[in-house]
């Protein structure tokens, strides 16, 4: 597939969902870019685009089709050319491209860490026993029930905002939001505290932006390649092939977090029983350039100790 030539002249379109995190994160790229390549506002356009994820809001992602659906009408929009770049919450990204597409920029990763969120309680551990905690994430939802057997879990879909209202309203007494996302939108202090990571690991790829491309884009390649993260691609290269070789859907709870030191990263992983019955842990360090070979292999090792019906 072919696709018409970037016009020089023409605003660098930048393609973003429309929650206000996501509007948050497309500025940020723009900014970014603009101290880059010493360019003025007027050269770039921020396009939203509905995606069908943001649309149904009263059914759990894994009923609906999974991550794809915050990604598909941005990417097919960037494959029609309406947009030069995408810009997605690398957690919510699939690991596998369309054809014709690229992601290889990142911007510098913000806290990694889940937040304990509630009008009523300081920290997870003082929920009562049948308290109510909302959550969306199967991840989440499947650490919890492991640590807090006692609670009930129930669905809880929505941007930052929707879910701060819930809480108001009473659906729940509690939920668990990524510390990243409450600190790019000034809602750092809706946070009781965060949740350290030797406690809950967190997501794959949580607190990292993403910056997507087609692949025959000279233009946006060199504007993208002045701005790119190499430290977060590191990390993002080890997770993203342990969650690609799990085979990672919104319907598999799996957990994982690459940490650079001393030359090497220091990868952790984790898979869950959807009813957080069971927890396989393992972690593995190498060399920072064999992340991808690092990821698959403490994929295999989790594999290996859960059998075949672990996520059945």
């Amino acid at each position: 597939m072919t696709f018409p030539a970037p016009n020089p002249a023409a605003p660098f379109k930048i393609g973003t969902r429309g929650s206000p995190l996501a509007l948050w994160q497309a500025h940020e790229v723009r900014r970014v870019l603009m101290q880059a390549h010493a360019l003025p506002e007027e050269a770039f356009e921020i396009v939203v685009i509905k995606v069908t994820g943001d649309q149904i809001q009263d059914r759990a992602l894994k009923d609906i089709g999974g991550k794809g659906l915050f990604t598909r009408e941005i990417e097919e929009a960037l494959l029609e050319a309406a947009i030069d770049i995408a810009v997605h919450s690398m957690k919510d990204m699939p690991t596998r491209q369309p054809d014709g597409l690229m992601l290889d920029c990142y911007l510098p990763r913000e806290d990694v860490r889940d937040a304990f969120v509630s009008p009523l309680f300081m920290d997870l551990m003082d929920l009562l026993p049948g308290a109510t905690l909302g959550s969306s994430s199967l991840r989440r939802r499947a650490q919890i029930a492991h640590r807090r057997p006692d609670l009930r879990l129930v669905e809880f879909r929505g941007n930052v905002q929707t879910r701060m209202k819930k809480l108001d309203e009473g659906v729940a007494q509690a939920t668990l939001l990524a510390m990243a996302g409450l600190n790019r939108l000034g809602l750092t202090h809706m946070a009781r505290r965060p949740i350290e990571v030797t406690q809950m690991l967190p997501a794959i790829a949580q607190g990292a932006i993403g910056v997507e491309r087609r692949q025959a884009d000279a233009r946006a390649q060199e504007m993208l390649d002045a701005i790119h993260h190499g430290p977060t691609g590191l990390q993002l290269a080890a997770e993203r092939a342990l969650l690609a070789r799990l085979d990672g859907s919104c319907q598999t709870p799996i957990a994982g977090l690459a940490v650079l030191q001393d030359g090497q990263i220091w990868l952790r992983g984790e898979i869950l029983r959807r009813d957080g019955s069971q927890v396989i842990a393992r972690d593995i360090r190498g060399a920072q350039a064999d992340g991808k070979a690092l990821g698959e292999a403490l994929a295999d090792q989790l594999l290996g100790l859960a059998g075949p019906d672990f996520f059945g």
